[in-house]
This record gives structure tokens, sequence and C-alpha cells, in this order.
């Protein structure tokens, strides 16, 4: 309790390890004794001086006698007063608002008392204005001694920090109640490495306002001339649940200044919670999504999960791990990972074992365009929920090789829904995107195409079938954002197809929330996430760069290197078609496809003899007559030979 008393960074004061020190350590009574002592003498003063005021030094003799009957009468009421609200035991540094309070009703609580028992006890009376004068004296005088110190210790700190090597010069974003807290911790933190110059705010009264001896300096329009007037390198939003649209704005404003970014958690509710640096976090991309963050009713995902027997195809990846993970929280009977990823496999099974002992985990290496290996592990794992993430998804790489991605993403996924079949699985989620729509690529065409597959599967079969669709994932393996991050830390330059390129984006547990419970839900065979507006590539690109406290197209350059093969200015969700019959639920969008063609098998056979022996053309050809909404790139001069009349499908 002594460091609380005597700031151990003051200079000239009783320091920790000091014998004083710990004998005040040791004895909280005699630190009690020492601070109702101080009081008595302030209190004595006090009347003192309001004597001295009332009647301009000269005490008429006929008050004199009342004045010192009435003394110890005074005494005995404000110290009892005091000990009755605990003010003797006093913390100098986390002392705030309530304690002041607490001693002003305190004091005025002991004047009252004082004048009763003054006429119980047939005292003469002091003038009115003297008991007046000595409560304001005293109630001032015992505020100064208890908040002194503390307010001394926050100066001394602040100037420190001021002049220290490394120092990070800050501006608060909010002068509101979070913002409040946070600068406590901000300046009453000895090795805090933040030195805050003021805050900003949208109130108009807050401005030129002082918020803990800090002053709010201005609108947050005007960050960028605050920024370079008071040298800042940081700036740190308080604002709870400050939206996204916000958060771009001040990152636009401060796009020509080298100044990196961190927020409160979106999670921050009360605001009666303690707010401290360590809980700031880097701005980061999901911050900025232009619509509020999806949150998923975890006892509705329970329910359906819990006590299932679950198989996870592509679990070694991005969606497909967050899918294990989460799953694997709501105690299924049981949980096969199937991947051809066998490192990556490995150390996902190994986390899950972990942090979930009771829960069996198999680790499948498996290919899924090996059937006859994939109806043996239905057999034996007898999943009742398949989650099919496993897919070929670049759309560069699968353009120069479109025959994998027929291989893998449609044979492969008309190879799991069979065995899903076959097992009697209660429910099947294939893993889709919005490049299917309208497809330019073979991967988008090819994704189209699987989820015709498993329409054209799920007309013969008791499984429930259900495709998810969505756009890009952030921070997803191969996503934009982890390329933008690594060019950024190379120095640049961040590399944009096209200027006006836009995507859907969304969050990996806000994908995946979406596969289980629309997936699962039975909302229908076609769910899409309702996933706000798009956004723009370049923009995105410019606020990282801004968050990573560089200036774009200064410090790091942003260079338009044109479309790749396959891709597309703007992604749609839901073709005309499908819109027509969409409806909206829980923010998941359900549409009605348009059935296959009635010689989807013949096509299919078809292209899938072209995928086999290697045939660009002969691939592209089919996608386009069994998709009449894609429209290819390039096709290639070259056509293989399709020498091997053998059916593809099996």
């Amino acid at each position: 309790m002594a460091q609380e008393v005597y700031g151990s960074d003051l200079p000239g004061v009783v320091r920790s390890g000091d014998p004083v020190e710990g004998r005040l350590r040791r004895s909280p009574g005699l630190r009690s004794l020492l601070m109702l002592l101080l009081d008595a003498a302030i209190t004595a003063g006090a009347l003192f001086w309001a004597v001295v005021l009332r009647f301009d030094g000269q005490l008429p003799e006929r008050w004199q006698g009342a004045l010192e009957r009435s003394l110890p009468l005074l005494l005995a009421v404000r110290l009892a007063t005091l000990v009755w609200f605990r003010l003797h035991r006093w913390s100098f540094r986390s002392s705030g608002l309530t304690e002041a309070g607490r001693l002003i009703l305190a004091n005025a609580i002991a004047t009252i008392v004082f004048e009763a028992a003054r006429s119980f006890f047939f005292l003469d009376p002091l003038p009115r204005s003297v008991v007046t004068i000595e409560f304001f004296f005293t109630t001032a005088l015992m505020g100064v001694h208890r908040f002194a110190p503390r307010l001394a210790r926050l100066w001394y700190l602040d100037q420190q920090r001021s002049r220290a090597q490394g120092v990070k010069r800050t501006i608060v974003v909010g002068a509101g109640s979070a913002g409040d807290l946070l600068l406590r911790d901000l300046l009453s933190t000895s090795d805090s490495p933040w030195h805050v110059v003021g805050l900003v705010d949208d109130d108009p009264g807050k401005h030129g306002t002082f918020l803990n001896g800090k002053r709010v300096l201005g609108a947050i329009e005007a960050l960028p001339e605050l920024v370079t007037k008071h040298r800042v390198s940081h700036v740190l939003i308080a604002i709870p649940r400050l939206s996204p649209d916000r958060i771009r704005s001040i990152l636009g404003l401060c796009k020509h200044q080298s100044v990196s970014f961190k927020i409160i958690p979106a999670s921050f509710a009360y605001l009666d919670q303690k707010i401290t640096a360590a809980m700031l976090h880097d701005l980061s991309p999901e911050d900025l999504l232009p619509r509020d963050a999806i949150s998923f009713d975890r006892e509705e995902v329970h329910r359906l999960i819990v006590g299932r027997r679950i198989l996870i195809t592509g679990a070694a990846g991005s969606i497909g791990s967050e899918i294990a993970r989460q799953v694997a929280g709501h105690a299924p009977a049981s949980l096969a990972l199937l991947d051809i990823n066998e490192n990556e496999l490995y150390f996902l099974v190994r986390h899950l074992q972990e942090r979930y002992p009771q829960l069996p985990v198999s680790s499948i290496v498996a290919d899924i365009r090996d059937v006859d290996r994939l109806m043996r592990l239905g057999k034996e794992h007898a999943p009742q929920y398949v989650f099919h993430a496993a897919a070929h998804k670049h759309v560069p790489l699968m353009e120069d090789s479109p025959e994998e991605a027929i291989k893998n993403n449609v044979f492969g996924t008309r190879n799991v829904a069979r065995m899903a079949d076959a097992c009697g699985a209660e429910r099947f989620v294939l893993i889709s995107t919005d490049k299917a729509v309208h497809p330019s690529s073979v991967m988008g065409a090819s994704k189209r195409l699987a989820e015709m597959v498993i329409r054209d599967v799920a007309a013969k079969s008791r499984t429930a079938f259900t495709a998810v669709r969505f756009g890009n994932v952030l921070g997803s393996a191969g996503s934009v954002v982890p390329l933008f991050k690594q060019q950024i830390q190379r120095g640049g330059p961040v590399t944009v197809t096209h200027p006006d390129c836009t995507r859907y984006f969304m969050t990996i547990p806000e994908a995946v929330g979406l596969v289980v419970l629309a997936g699962l839900g039975g909302y229908g065979e076609l769910c899409i996430l309702d996933m706000g507006a798009p956004v723009r590539i370049a923009e995105l690109a410019a606020n990282l760069i801004t968050m990573a406290g560089l200036v774009p197209g200064k410090d790091i350059p942003i260079v338009f290197t044109g479309l790749r093969p396959g891709e597309k200015l703007e992604e749609t969700l839901l073709s005309e078609e499908e819109e027509l019959t969409q409806q909206v639920r829980n923010r998941i969008k359900v549409a009605q496809s348009p059935a296959p063609p009635a010689d989807f098998h013949v096509q299919l056979e078809r292209l899938g003899l072209a995928a086999q022996v290697g045939d660009d053309f002969g691939v592209k050809r089919s996608l386009c007559e069994l998709i009449p909404t894609y429209t290819p790139g390039a096709i290639p001069l070259k056509s293989a030979a399709v020498s091997d009349q053998r059916s593809f499908a099996r």
C-alpha cells in the first residue's frame, strides 16, 4: 500500500525498498493514524482561517470561548466521520471522482452533526459564516492533500515520457468514457511508451476541454494538421464499435501522414470495464468491412452438431481447418479430417487432439479423385455430415491447367457426393464461390459445375445437399490481404490488377459460420451470405499501406498490372435466374438454381474425356456447352487428340 501513498517515481519521495516505506507498508494502522493527524491539523487550521477571514483578523472576546470549546467537538466529529467513510485508508494512485464525492459528503455530514451536537450540549454557537467557510476550507485542503500526489506523479511521468527515447507520440480519437479509461491507463503506467499529446472528438462541446489533464484539440477532421503539428506517430481509436465507414474515413484523412493506428477491441461493451493499453490491437482489414460483423447463434449451431459424426474434405485448408476448429468445439461424436496435404493436416489434428482430448479425431491422407478410396472411407467412418471444402481455387493457375480444375473440382466433388449418398449421410455441404456466377474463369466454371453435380446427385438421394456460396475470405491462403502485407513489408510495390476492381469480402469465422448454419440448417440447396457492399481492391491496398504507418504512392507505390486471365472487374453472388427466387433469412439468401440440362450426363462425359487426355480446348468448349453464361478468355490453339474413348465417368 505504501506505493499507492507515495508515488515511487516522484523525485525526493520515499522509494520502493526504503526502510520508511517498508514500515508503512507493514503498518497500515500507522499510515491511517498519520492521515488522521494531518486531517485534524487541516480542520484546526481551516477553522482558524475561517475566523480570521470572518473577523478581519480581530477575534472579538465574546467568540474566543465559543471557539475554544467548539474546536474539540469539531475535531472529534470530523475525524469520526472520516473513519466511518473509511477515508483514512486512502489510495493515492486509484482515487477518482467517486472518492472525491465521498470526501465532500463526509465533510457535509460532519458539519451537520457538529451543529446538532453543539446544540445538544448547549455550547455557544459559532457564526454561521465561520461554519460555512470552515467546511469549504477543510474540504478543499483535504482534497488537495489527497489528490495532489497523484496529479504530481502523473505530471512527472508524462514529462519523463515526453523526453524519453523511442517514445510514441500519439493522439487519442474519442473523448468519451472509453477514451477516459484508456487515457488513465496510458498516463498512470510508468513504463508506458505512449505520450499522449491530446485528443480529438466529433462533439463540438468537448473541444477545448480537458480530460485527465489532456486537451481535446478539436474535431476528428483536424487529424491531418494535428498529426503534423505535434509530430504524432500513432493514432489510438477509443470509440467502441466505431463504424467501418468512419474508420475508412479516418484512414483517408491520414493517408498523407506516416502514422500507425490501433483500436480498442470491437467486443468492448461496458464502459465500466477497465481498458488498458495492452487491449489495443492493430487496425485490421476486418475493421474496414462495409457492414457490421455477422454473428451466429452458438446454441443453434451446437444443437446441429452435438453427437454427430462429421467428415471434412480439404480439412488442411483455410476454410476446412476453421470448420474443423469450430465444429470440434460443439462436441461431435467423431471428426474425420481428409486432405492430400499431409503436413498441414498433421498439425491441425495435433492441435485438435491437444485442445479436445476426449474427441475422436481421425486424420485421412487421401485424394478426392480416388473414388474407390472414398467409398471405403465412407463405410469406415459412416459420416452423418459431410463438409466438402477440397478444391483447386487459384484462378490464374487453373487457367494454365484447366484439366486439373475439372478432375478435382468437378469429378472430385461428384466422388465425395456419391460417397455421402452411399454411406447414408444426412447432409452434404459444398463450399462454393461467387466466381461461379457468370464465370469467366475455368475455376469459376468448375465450381458452378460442382453445384450442378451435387444437385444432380441429390435428385436420386435421401441425403440433403446444399451449396454455400460466398466471396473472398480475408486472411485465407492465397487471398489478397496476406499478399499485400508481404509486399508492404518488402517495401513495395503493391500490385493491384485494376483501379476499378471490386470484390466481396468476409472473415474466416463468418464464412465458416455461414457454412455450418446455412448448410446444416436446411434452408435450401443454394445459400449465399448477405455480404454488404463490395470493396474496391485499390482502396483496400491503400488502407493497408496507411495502417502500416506509410503513405500510399510515396513510401509504397501501388502498381496496376491489368486483369489476369479469367478475372473479372467485379463479382456477383446471384445470377438473374437465381435472383428471381431469392429469400433472405438471418442474413442468408436462399436461391433456386436452374436445373442441369437434359443431356447433363452426356456432356459431363465429354468434359471428363477432354480433361483426362489434357485437351484444354475441349475442356473449355465443353464448359461453354454446359454453362451458357461461361465466357472464357483466350482458348488455347492446341487441341489434344482424344484417342482414348473409354468413359471417364464411373
